[in-house]
Order: structure tokens, then sequence, then C-alpha cells
């Protein structure tokens, strides 16, 4: 692991201990040296071995946060389940709208969900996470947002980044509104691009450009053959030679309102 001069690139993958698929191709690229944190799923099939797991590499861990995705694990608590039901129910009528959405008659299923899992989390791993994030990026909807169930200083996953012209405008500017929301109270990184995503857009050489200069998450879903593939190819290795790479526990705080500028 590099430490970084004036940028940072931390290679990320999410959904650790959903099942035995996404521990096991996250852990194949961790051994690797190809990723440098994962992000954890709490009361799901696999959770708790990926947490022995995790604790015998040494890895990085963040809360995965799941407001959204049926709980999978054998112990999951009976309010939780009834709980998280409803919270699914309304996070995945309609998956767009429902994050831009205050729903006051859940504001204590939010705060109960959150406070749960990091619970189980600190069962599981003796520690804090590292980071929060969500599944399917639920930890950026305005009922989370609004009540600021996730502790002021944590470090927490922003929106993409997107170009100018790759969104709409309207698009743009929400996401352009929710990283401001973000800055008031969370440490968060410069850029959050898609492995995915970078790839089927040929934009992975703009994301090391950028890391060179700014804090960057590149998140993986390990489970997709052509993102393990690519991240354990020679062609990763030349692409990032000379990018400095971490975890998120070298980020430092934005100040209020420092805006990066666009990727071009």
């Amino acid at each position: 692991m590099h430490l970084p001069k004036n940028g940072l690139l931390i290679l990320n993958a999410d959904d650790w201990g959903f099942s035995s698929l996404e521990t096991d191709s996250a852990a194949s690229c961790l051994d690797s040296g190809r990723l440098t944190s994962v992000s954890a799923m709490v009361f799901m099939e696999d959770s708790e071995r990926a947490a022995e797991l995790a604790k015998s590499k040494g890895v990085d861990v963040g809360l995965h946060l799941n407001l959204n995705e049926p709980f999978s694990g054998r112990r999951v608590p009976e309010q939780l389940s009834l709980c998280h039901a409803r919270l699914c129910r309304f996070l995945n009528l309609n998956p767009h709208y429902s994050l831009v959405l205050y729903n006051p008659f859940l504001r204590k299923e939010f705060r109960y969900a959150y406070q749960t899992q990091i619970g189980e989390f600190l069962r599981l791993y003796g520690r804090a996470p590292s980071h929060v994030n969500g599944h399917l990026h639920k930890h950026l909807s305005s009922n989370m947002l609004l009540d600021k169930i996730i502790p002021s200083g944590q470090k927490v996953r922003r929106s993409f980044s997107f170009s100018p012209g790759e969104r709409g405008w309207l698009n743009l500017a929400y996401r352009r509104l929710v990283n401001r929301c973000l800055q008031r109270s969370y440490v968060i990184t410069d850029y959050f691009f898609s492995l995915r995503y970078c790839l089927e857009n040929h934009r992975l050489s703009q994301v090391a450009e950028v890391a060179k200069s700014a804090t960057v998450e590149l998140v993986a879903h390990t489970k997709n053959c052509c993102e393990s593939e690519f991240l354990k190819s020679d062609a990763f290795s030349e692409l990032f030679k000379g990018v400095p790479t971490g975890n998120f526990s070298q980020l430092k705080p934005m100040r209020p309102y420092d805006v990066p500028a666009p990727v071009h």
C-alpha cells in the first residue's frame, strides 16, 4: 500500500458477506493485492464467515448498510425483520424516487435499522467500521440525510461523479446537492466511480489521472467476472502504475463547500 502525496485511490469491493460468491471473489482480489478495502453486510448468509476472513486478512472494512435487500442470515432479530420489511416496501416501490422522498412515518425504522446493523458489525468485527455506504446507495435517501442518522464525522460514500453531459442537468444538480449535504457533516472523497461503468465507457484512464491529485473511491462488485478479471489483469497494473493507493483511514476532512472541479 503506497502512502499518498497529493492523491489517493481507494479500491473498495461492496457486498462482502452477502453470500459466499461475493465474499470469495473479493477475497481473491484481496489476495492479488488489487483491493484496499471492502464494505461488509451484516445479517446475511455469509456475514459470520466473512467477518472471520476479514480479520485474518487484516483488511480495512466498512459497513455496507442494507435498507432494501431481505436479510438472509439465521440470527436476524424479529423487531429488525419487521422494521426492515417496512423500509424495503418503501425503498423498492420506486427505487429512484424513494431516495428523494422523505417519509415521516419511517423515521424510527431508518434509525433503528442503522443502529442495529452498526451493533451487529461491532459484534462481528470487534471494532467500528472504517467507513459507511449503502447497498444500492440507499444511505443517500432523504431520511438518512435530513435526519443525520449516521453520526457526524464518519467517513461516508458520496454520490457518483459524472462529467457534464453524462447525465441530465437535473440529475447532476441533485447529486451536487447531496454531496454538499454530505460535506457538511461527513468525510467524503473528492470523487466516486464505478469500475463497471468506467470499463464499459472507457473512463479508467481518466480515473487514474484524477487519482494522482485527488481522493478517489473506485467501487467494484467482484462477483461480476468482467470486474474481477480486470482487477487481476496486467492491464489494470499498467493503467494504475504510479497511482497512490490506500484506504479510508488515510482520508482527511474536506473544507466545507470545497467542491472539486468536474472530470473532463
